[in-house]
């Protein structure tokens, strides 16, 4: 791990990083996270009955919509012209949550791993946002990158 910052200047200042002189490569990165609820919460998610509609498919669309804008809201990413964005949703019914994963890959000059974690994380805030309703005690987290392939810094993996 380097102990440079990267997005900071000789004088200290912020500024976006030069990848001008970087070679294109396909670039990947995975991220995940959670949202744990009341077994009820979870219910109406998996039944189909929440007052919004379907929270899987809308929160699915809001990801992929998020990873598309991350360099909106992140103020040092580059925009990306994404090549794909998969996010899938997984139920663990033994602990009252839904997970989600987010890999996203394009063919650029610096890394997606922002737009992974974009994904998940707006992903998981839709989930909120469509049933806080029924439970505003839905807690978010574990929300980290799992892997990443291509660049000069090549692969990377959690483990």
């Amino acid at each position: 791990m380097t102990s440079e910052l990267t997005h900071f200047d000789a004088q200290g200042q912020a500024h976006m990083v030069d990848v001008a002189a970087k070679a294109v490569t396909h670039r990947v990165a995975v991220a995940a996270g959670r949202i744990s609820m009341q077994a009820a919460t979870l219910a109406l998610i998996t039944s189909g009955s929440a007052k919004k509609g379907d929270v899987l498919g809308i929160a699915r669309i809001a990801a992929i919509q998020a990873a598309k804008r991350c360099a909106d809201l992140i103020p040092l990413c580059h925009p990306l012209p994404l090549t794909r964005v998969a996010v899938e949703f997984e139920i663990d019914v033994a602990a009252n949550a839904v997970l989600c994963r987010a890999q996203v890959e394009t063919l650029g000059r610096t890394g997606v791993e922002m737009e992974a974690l974009t994904s998940v994380q707006i992903g998981l805030l839709t989930i909120y946002d469509m049933c806080k309703a029924a439970d505003r005690g839905m807690v978010m987290g574990d929300i980290r990158v799992l892997e990443k392939h291509g660049g000069k810094s090549g692969d990377w993996s959690a483990g």
